[in-house]
């Protein structure tokens, strides 16, 4: 453990620095800055001896959180890296996007501000690679079994690597022309800049991985074929298909859902040319919804100098603290203040948007937006008599996502698709057909980085343990354990 009072001495919560609003919204770079060692290791000493450390079911991963802690503390970096990356293929991408649900099941956050386990997290990552000690770990024997993976995002990338170093031959397909999937096209450089995920392709690389962007599973070469040339097929299509709001004036110019516009910019700051992109520049961009996909929206539109930037909730505001139903340890619903919050924009709660105004040129210019009305039976509706407008000539749509594409899924691999749209798995992540397996947000649904990379390991498992009878890749952390220990 780290030191034994640390946690009576240090009652301060320390976050990482950020560079001042002012500056950082003049450009793309990442918003926070690298912590202090000191403070880094007085914020780490603060973790308890607190017996269960409930941090572990928080995480997805199971980090061991209490001992690399305890290593940042001691200012062994070396062994705290080693540590880390025992349970996490991509520590500086999760220390980056991560919400760190590990914090809100933190002990110490009982009666205290939680231990500030993102920022170890991202300072033993940084430092690790800064200092040379994240190298390539080819396998020490090849099986001889192939194994394609489709998708570059965090889930297809964990379980590339870790099927890699089992010692399986395995291909990566991305149907975009660059890799990483959301992480390099829907996260915002100034959320997590893209020369770590470069990183991380070329360590892949070197440990025998290889990778086909520009190749569209489906398209340019059938998902029967891929099934006929490889051994295994894991599907890490990701859940990309938008929520739509199909009400009057859906169809002005104008009106985007806000991936459309994340993904322009992101490729334009990676050197691309589009005379047609979606920007912001001396609009009045309205976003609709208020989660991470919408906060995304506020710091770009930031960054491109919108003349403002309003975001509209269709329902009440979080509460600032955590609810009594919603007791420790279970993560809460609480009001999160981004970093790109603080940057400016108004928020407005309990809006319905009932229609999208336009102009004589068919662009929209304004919102009409009414009171939300709760009803007795749960259901929520717009409230007669309130509509007000609201100027708008830029509108982002983030509204979440239904689940994975399904037309090619069903028709080349005729896989079963649950209620909320989502691939029909087992619990062994395999597939309705034979020697597909399937992870991340396309068996889940649109979740977090850290479940991607949790579900690519432990899909990693399952099919090594398809091909060779047994595996010894290390056991995961499954849904289920978090239930059980934290008694739901």
């Amino acid at each position: 453990m780290a030191d034994p009072r640390g946690f009576l001495k240090h009652r301060e919560r320390r976050s990482r620095p950020s560079r001042p609003v002012p500056v950082r919204i003049m450009d793309f770079k990442e918003v926070h800055e690298r912590q202090d060692r000191g403070v880094t290791q007085t914020q780490a000493s603060r973790c308890m001896d607190c017996g269960i450390p409930f941090c572990h079911q928080g995480c997805p991963l199971g980090n061991l959180i209490p001992e690399w802690n305890d290593l940042v503390w001691r200012d062994q970096m070396e062994e705290a890296s080693r540590r880390l990356h025992m349970t996490n293929n991509f520590p500086e991408f999760t220390g980056r996007i991560c919400p760190a649900p590990c914090e809100t099941s933190c002990v110490l956050a009982i009666n205290q501000p939680a231990v500030t386990i993102k920022q170890s997290e991202v300072e033993i990552a940084d430092e690790a690679i800064a200092g040379g000690w994240v190298e390539p770990v080819p396998p020490k024997r090849l099986t001889g079994k192939t194994v394609a993976v489709v998708g570059s995002g965090p889930a297809g990338l964990a379980a590339a690597q870790q099927l890699t170093r089992a010692g399986h031959t395995v291909a990566v397909y991305e149907r975009d022309d660059r890799l990483g999937g959301l992480l390099r096209y829907g996260i915002p450089d100034f959320k997590m800049e893209k020369h770590h995920i470069d990183f991380r392709i070329d360590q892949m690389q070197a440990e025998g991985t290889r990778f086909y962007p520009s190749t569209a599973v489906g398209e340019d070469i059938t998902w029967d074929a891929l099934c006929d040339s490889y051994d295994a097929v894991v599907a890490a299509t990701g859940a990309m298909v938008p929520r739509d709001l199909p009400i009057p004036g859906r169809g002005l110019t104008g009106v985007h859902y806000a991936m459309e516009y994340l993904v322009q910019s992101n490729r334009v700051l990676a050197g691309d040319e589009l005379p047609d992109q979606i920007h912001g520049e001396g609009r009045h961009v309205v976003i609709l919804g208020g989660g991470d996909t919408g906060a995304d929206c506020i710091g770009t539109a930031h960054r491109h100098g919108a003349e403002s930037v309003t975001t509209l909730a269709i329902g009440v505001e979080p509460p600032q603290e955590r609810p009594e139903h919603q007791p420790w340890p279970v993560d809460p619903k609480v009001l999160e203040v981004t970093s790109a919050d603080e940057e400016g924009g108004e928020r407005t709660y309990l809006a319905s948007t009932v229609e999208f105004l336009g102009d004589e040129n068919g662009r929209v210019r304004a919102l009409k937006v009414a009171e939300t009305e709760y009803h007795e039976d749960g259901s929520r509706s717009p409230k007669p008599g309130t509509e007000e407008e609201i100027p708008a000539d830029l509108v982002l749509l983030a509204l979440g996502f239904t689940g994975p594409e399904q037309e090619l899924l069903t028709e080349q691999l005729d896989l079963g698709f649950d209620r909320r749209g989502n691939v029909t798995r087992t619990e062994d992540y395999q597939a309705t057909r034979e020697g597909v397996f399937v992870v991340g947000d396309a068996g889940r649904g649109a979740s977090l980085v850290v479940w991607a990379i949790a579900e690519g390991r432990a899909a990693a498992k399952e099919v090594d343990e398809y091909l060779e009878g047994s595996s010894r890749l290390p056991a995961p952390v499954r849904p289920s354990d978090h239930g059980i220990a934290l008694g739901l």
